[in-house]
Order: C-alpha cells, then sequence, then structure tokens
C-alpha cells in the first residue's frame, strides 16, 4: 500500500510538472520566465563559446538577438568585431556568408508543423533575402544560449514573431550601413531585395555576402530604432512555400530520431509492467540472453517516476529486429500488488452514479440556482467522451552513449530542454555533461512533451558500453502511452422566453491520480463555453481515482470539452427556436459577468489582445463559415449542417459540416468548411495542410478512436484495433483564413475543437438524433 501511495504521489508531482508545460504554452510570456528561472546556467555565454557554437571559420555576419528582444548583438569570425556581452540570454542566430547564403538556425523543434520554414520565412522577409539563398538549420540544443526551446500548444509562432522579425530588420540594418559607408551616401538613399543592397542614384548594387564581413563591424542596432515591415510591404509572407526539409524527406535522408546510427552501436528494446506499478518479480532473462544476436538482458529497477523510468527489463541485441524477437519470447512474472487496477467500465458507473451530487465548494457566477427558477424553459444533457491515444507514426526512440563521462543523445523530443534537465536530475550530471541533439520527430501531438524514453534509453546506456538505440514497437507505444482523458459533463441551461441564455450549469467528472488534482486534461477549459459569456454560471468538478498515465493531446482539454460545449449550445439554440449562427454571436457578444476580471497572471498584467478571446473575430469566423457552406439554404431530405466555433490556443475557428446519414447511420460527407483567424499566415502551403490535417485528425476520433483500460491494461495493442482514418478515407477540406491585423498564432491545434461539434450537429439536423458521447461508433455511426 505504501507503494502504492508513493506511486500515486509521483503520478502528481508528473502531473503538476506536465499541467505547469501546458500553462506554458498557453501563456507564453509567463512559460519563459520559468524557463528562465529554472534553466540550469541559463544567462551566461561568454564570446569564445559563441564563436565555437556558430562555428564561424568562414567569417560573415552572424546576429544573435536575446529573449527580451531589448536589442540585437552582433558577432564575426573576422577578429576585432564587437561580440555579446556575458551576461546575455542568446534566443536565435541569422548567418550572412560571404557567398552570400542565408543560414537561419531554428531553435524549436521540427515535429511535422512546418516550424523551421516558418522560422527562415519571418527573418528572410523583414531581412530581406533571397529566398533561394536561405538554408534553415536546426540548432543545437543549449539552454544558456537559447532559453526556451520546445515546441507545443501552437506557441513557437507567437513566441518568436518579435524576436525573429527582430532579428532580420536588425541584420538588414547592419548590412545597409556597411553599404553606406563603402560608398559615402546616407543610408536612407539605399534599399534592399533579394539579398542585395541598392543605391537607386547611382545604380551602384552589393551583394548581402559581399557586405557581411564590413556588416558584422557596424555599431549593434537598438531594436527600438528598427522599422518592422507593415503587412503590405510583405514579399514572402502569406504565399505557398515547400518545406525547407522536403527534399531530403522524399529522397529518404537520415533526419528522424528513428534513423539515427553512431559507430559501434547497440540495440535496445524496454519492457514495463502492463500496468503501471508493476515491478518484476521473476524472468527468463539466462534463456533471453542465449538467443542469437543478443548481447544482453537485465531489470532496471526505475526512478518511480511514471515520467522518467518505470521498472522494466531491458534487451540489448545486434539489431533492432532481434529486440523485439527477444521480447516476444521474453516471460516476466510481474508482482502487481501495488499496480493499476484501474477498469474504465466500473469509473464510468462510478460517474453516473454522481450525477446530481455537486460537490462543494463550486464556482459561482451569479445567482444560478435563482436564474434557473426563473427560466422559462430549463435543457438538460449528459456528454461523455473516451480515452484516445497519440499514435503518432514515428515509435518513441533514442540513441544514447555514456562516454567520457558526458551522456551524448539524440532524440526526436519536443522538450528537450525538460529532457535534459531530467536526465541531469536523474544522473547526477551537470548540464555540460549532458548533450542532446535535437532530431525531427515523426509526430507528436503532446505524446513527445514527455521524456520517458529520453530517460530509459539513458538508464540503460549508463549499463551498456557503446552507443545504445532505443526503439519502442508499436505495441509499447499503445500500452505505455500518456493517452488523452475521457471524462463526463452533466449540464444544464437556462433560457428566456425569448429563447435568451440565462443560466448554466456544467458538472464535470474528470479523473486525477492522488484525489485532489485533475490528471492532465481533465480539469476546466477556461476557453470553453460558457465560464465569464453567461450571466450565471456554476462549474463543478469531481474527480475519480485513475492511475493510467494520462497527457496534453492535440489541443489538450478543448479538445473534448468543445465538443461537449458547442454541441450543448446547439441544443439550447434548438429549444429557444433560434437560429444557431444568431445564437452563437449573441453569446460572443455578452459581456462578460462582473465577477471575471480579464487580467494576466501575477507579473504579467493584461493579456496580449492577439492571444485573447475576442467577440468581433469570434463572429467572424463563424459568419464566414456559414456563409462559404451556405447556411441557411434549403437541404434535400435526409440531408443536415452543422456549425460550431471554438477558441483554442489564441486561434478563432469554426468549421461547418453537410452530410446525409442513411437508415443504417452510415454518414456521408457532403462539404467540410474550415475557417480560422490566426493573424497573418506566414506559409499558406503549410497552413492549409495544418487546417485539413487537424479536420481530418477530428474525423477519425470523433468517429472511431477509444483506447479501453481493464485491469489496468491498455486493452487495444495496434492499429487493427484502433480504427484509424485511412488515406483513402480522407474527406477533401476547404481551408478559409482570415488575415487579421493581430499577430499571427499557433495553427497545429486551433482548428481541432470545433469538428466533432459541428459534425454532431449535422448529425442531429440529419436525423434529429443527438450525439452527446464520442466516438461516435458507439452509437452506430460509421463512414
Amino acid at each position: 500500500m505504501q507503494q502504492y501511495e508513493q506511486l500515486s504521489e509521483q503520478m502528481a508531482r508528473f502531473n503538476d510538472a506536465l499541467q505547469a508545460t501546458i500553462a506554458g504554452f498557453q501563456n507564453p510570456d509567463a512559460g519563459l520566465e520559468s524557463v528562465r528561472q529554472s534553466a540550469p546556467g541559463a544567462g551566461s555565454l561568454g564570446r569564445r563559446s559563441f564563436l565555437k557554437l556558430a562555428g564561424l571559420a568562414g567569417g560573415g555576419l552572424v546576429l544573435a538577438f536575446r529573449l527580451d528582444t531589448g536589442k540585437a548583438d552582433a558577432e564575426s569570425g573576422a577578429a576585432g568585431n564587437h561580440g555579446p556581452s556575458a551576461d546575455q540570454e542568446l534566443n536565435a542566430f541569422v548567418r550572412v556568408a560571404p557567398d552570400n547564403t542565408v543560414t537561419i538556425y531554428s531553435k524549436a523543434p521540427e515535429i511535422g508543423q512546418g516550424i523551421k520554414t516558418a522560422f527562415g520565412l519571418i527573418i528572410a522577409e523583414e531581412l530581406d533575402a533571397d529566398w533561394s539563398k536561405v538554408k534553415v538549420e536546426q540548432a543545437p540544443i543549449m539552454p544558456k544560449i537559447y532559453g526556451s526551446q520546445g515546441a507545443g500548444g501552437s506557441t513557437s509562432i507567437p513566441r518568436g514573431w518579435d524576436q525573429l522579425r527582430q532579428g532580420g530588420a536588425a541584420a538588414r540594418a547592419m548590412l545597409v550601413a556597411a553599404a553606406a559607408q563603402k560608398w559615402n551616401v546616407p543610408a536612407s538613399e539605399l534599399t534592399t531585395s533579394a539579398s542585395l543592397v541598392n543605391h537607386p542614384g547611382s545604380g551602384r548594387k552589393a551583394t548581402y555576402g559581399e557586405l557581411a564581413n564590413a556588416a558584422a563591424a557596424m555599431p549593434l542596432p537598438d531594436t527600438a530604432t528598427l522599422k518592422l515591415k507593415d503587412r503590405k510591404e510583405y514579399k514572402l509572407l502569406g504565399k505557398r512555400y515547400t518545406g525547407v526539409d522536403n527534399r531530403k524527406l522524399v529522397t529518404g535522408q537520415p533526419l528522424f530520431g528513428i534513423d539515427v546510427t553512431v559507430p559501434g552501436m547497440l540495440y535496445a528494446n524496454y519492457q514495463m509492467s502492463p500496468a503501471i506499478g508493476g515491478t518484476v518479480k521473476s524472468a527468463n532473462l539466462d534463456e533471453i540472453k542465449k538467443m542469437p544476436g543478443v548481447v544482453d538482458a537485465f531489470v532496471l529497477d526505475g526512478t518511480g517516476n511514471p515520467g522518467e523510468v518505470m521498472t522494466g527489463i531491458a534487451i540489448i541485441a545486434k539489431n533492432t529486429w532481434t529486440t523485439f524477437k527477444a521480447k516476444d519470447a521474453l516471460k516476466v512474472e510481474w508482482d502487481e500488488t501495488n499496480a493499476s487496477k484501474d477498469s474504465l467500465t466500473g469509473l464510468a458507473l462510478q460517474a453516473k452514479a454522481l450525477k446530481g451530487k455537486l460537490p462543494a465548494p463550486a464556482t459561482n457566477i451569479g445567482d444560478v440556482d435563482a436564474a434557473f427558477a426563473s427560466a422559462a424553459k430549463v435543457v438538460e444533457a449528459d456528454y461523455d467522451y473516451g480515452m484516445v491515444s497519440h499514435v503518432q507514426l514515428e515509435p518513441q526512440s533514442t540513441t544514447a552513449w555514456w562516454h567520457d563521462g558526458v551522456m551524448e543523445i539524440w532524440t526526436q523530443t519536443q522538450q528537450p530542454n525538460s529532457g535534459q534537465s531530467m536526465v541531469m536530475a536523474m544522473l547526477k550530471l551537470p548540464q555540460e555533461k549532458v548533450i542532446l541533439h535535437q532530431m525531427r520527430a515523426g509526430g507528436g501531438f503532446g505524446r513527445r512533451l514527455q521524456n520517458d524514453y529520453v530517460c530509459q534509453a539513458a538508464a540503460i546506456a549508463m549499463k551498456v558500453n557503446a552507443p545504445v538505440k532505443l526503439t519502442w514497437k508499436r505495441e509499447d507505444d499503445f500500452a505505455n502511452d500518456f493517452n488523452r482523458v475521457g471524462g463526463f459533463h452533466y449540464l444544464k441551461g437556462g433560457l428566456s422566453k425569448d429563447g435568451k441564455l440565462t443560466a448554466f450549469q456544467n458538472h464535470l467528472i474528470g479523473f486525477s491520480a492522488d484525489g485532489n488534482r485533475p490528471v492532465a486534461g481533465s480539469g476546466r477549459s477556461n476557453g470553453c463555453f460558457p465560464t465569464d459569456f453567461a450571466p450565471n454560471v456554476r462549474y463543478a468538478l469531481s474527480n475519480l481515482p485513475l492511475m493510467t498515465r494520462c497527457g496534453a493531446w492535440r489541443a489538450p482539454t478543448d479538445n473534448v470539452q468543445y465538443f461537449v460545449s458547442q454541441g450543448f449550445m446547439h441544443e439550447l439554440s434548438t429549444a429557444g427556436g433560434r437560429d444557431h449562427v444568431e445564437f452563437l454571436e449573441e453569446w460572443f457578444n455578452r459581456p462578460p459577468a462582473k465577477e471575471v476580471v480579464r487580467e494576466g497572471p501575477p507579473g504579467q498584467g493584461t493579456p496580449d489582445p492577439s492571444q485573447s478571446f475576442n467577440p468581433a473575430r469570434a463572429v467572424s469566423v463563424v459568419k464566414l463559415a456559414a456563409e462559404k457552406a451556405g447556411w441557411g439554404k434549403k437541404l434535400p431530405a435526409g440531408r443536415g449542417m452543422g456549425i460550431a466555433f471554438s477558441w483554442s490556443h489564441a486561434g478563432h475557428a469554426s468549421h461547418a459540416v453537410e452530410i446525409s446519414v442513411s437508415a443504417n447511420k452510415k454518414i456521408t460527407l457532403h462539404r467540410i468548411v474550415a475557417v480560422v483567424d490566426v493573424g497573418p499566415v506566414i506559409n499558406l502551403s503549410s497552413a492549409e495542410q495544418q487546417m485539413q490535417g487537424a479536420t481530418i485528425d477530428a474525423l477519425s476520433t470523433a468517429m472511431n478512436l477509444e483506447v479501453t483500460v481493464e485491469n489496468g491494461r491498455v486493452q487495444e495493442t495496434n492499429l487493427h484495433e484502433y480504427p484509424i482514418l485511412r488515406i483513402a478515407d480522407a474527406p477533401h477540406v476547404e481551408a478559409h483564413f482570415i488575415q487579421s491585423e493581430f499577430r499571427p498564432t499557433g495553427l497545429g491545434e486551433p482548428a481541432y475543437p470545433s469538428f466533432a461539434p459541428a459534425l454532431a450537429n449535422a448529425i442531429f439536423a440529419a436525423t434529429g438524433q443527438r450525439v452527446r458521447t464520442m466516438p461516435f461508433n458507439r452509437l452506430g455511426y460509421s463512414l
């Protein structure tokens, strides 16, 4: 029992860390401050280290710009140029080489979201660079230099927008200053385009490469003096570009973590208890060690932290296939005295028993009971959704090498800084003794925010006298995922005689590892209806015990709670006899309750308007989706149209879906319209891919996907039991963008949450039957 309590405590601590990570994504400024305070050694960099890092043997201009974007600093390979001071936290680099190539070092992990291309375009735009001469490289993982280097929460663009633009503009200003000095003309007479500085008055021109060394000796510009481009001046942003890694991808070059090879490398797999918290009682290790190609097999006691290393058995072999064969032959007797006994079937029954039993205290705004008592109509509904897996294409893998007192790691994490810190703490090593190389990731969707597989590889490498690549099987991914958690909502809404919303109550039955704090994705979603957008609101949370590992999953919390909130909004508008688009618009424009204070976190002040809910932007996306889909038009018998809205990760989005449903509940998708407002689009090609991918992912998940757990074990083992949508069944998605004047936000997650409720509302419009449970195939629906 004591071990079980210790595991619960570890789960809770891990959950707190994960929730803090998610909170950092949702509030980038707070997240960066957290990194500054927690990153070991962050804050100092000497001139010599900077030169060594950038590798500037060829000279040229290299610009490094700070986290606080207060000043841009330049450094050159040539001796005598001004370099960064010792107390600077440097965040990213742009290099202009004498051969006229521009190299951008992208600090953020590339997980398929196109961030390497976007970062390069943002800098190249302000630099007026020739895009055909731009190269984008992955930056090394060095928190002393770059600060936070994570990817998640659709925050890479909003976090980097000002820094990157200032970096490009500063480099351009120094190149112009060098040309002005060379030609003895005022800088104001010079123009730039396509990596050239021009003097129209005399017809003189010089390439950036020709000016690079001289530019490095120019005084460092203050960011306050930099003039950034207006939208109408953009030459690169907003157009279509192929990804900077595309040629390497289609020619099969080794970009991904699973591609890594190191001379003398061995291979590993790791078998954990099928129920979290189990320990090894006995295993046929001697038999495994005798198998051809097997080098070793041993038990790791683990750290007891679900986010690090749980107890298990490592198998070391001469190739990955042999580790898999040996794993199939492994026979383990597990001690499950303190292991999870979770049963989602049993927990569902417990959740139903809690209906109508609101816990105290609950969050109350206004006089909820009085509002319900005076309501002309009261609507009640129960919604629920299941647990799902991340199912990223590339299974977990990490290569680790313990040599010369250094742990060197090659991996495809979304959080390299925390991965490095976790290994440092686990092995009790200083930061300079843990080197992490960031590889491209074959998908993430939040799974790679955790670094358990990185810690496993490092722990195994400490016992192997060679580089070792840990590779999980697909079955390992299913059994040991940090799943999106399920949940149950008991809803109640009050309407006035004219069909206006007057009261709302949401009782969420969620899950907790310690009986107190919700697991990741199980708590309240502040962005979801109606919280501070109804005059009388009650929100209550009950937690059921859950040991199964849960984590952030694409558009955390919003991915399910908008299905609930936007589905129930449609129930309310229908009950009130209202047009749904009109009903939504009225909700958007409702003044917040007086009790709600719209301020940022302590010390952060008022939130950035581009990151806040904006009623006008919400109305715009819904109206455009309705217009493009033909909302209100007469449809043939058996057809229906649904529409829904979400504000997620600072993006305003709406989906409109037109379908028909056969007598046997087979759904035919006739049209899908997706609209987002995330500010100016950086790369239109990538943006459309993000919109279409998010929508297809939402369709697949809403219709078919669910993880079940019994006796602490995930029941689904591979894709044959988890019917993710195949490419032949992928629908056409019309993607539309409202490119508002707000600063850009991310796009990987905002386009996801509004699809499922739009589809559910369309099913009601076509059949008159409500869909209040997800996945929809539970109710017999299919594609």
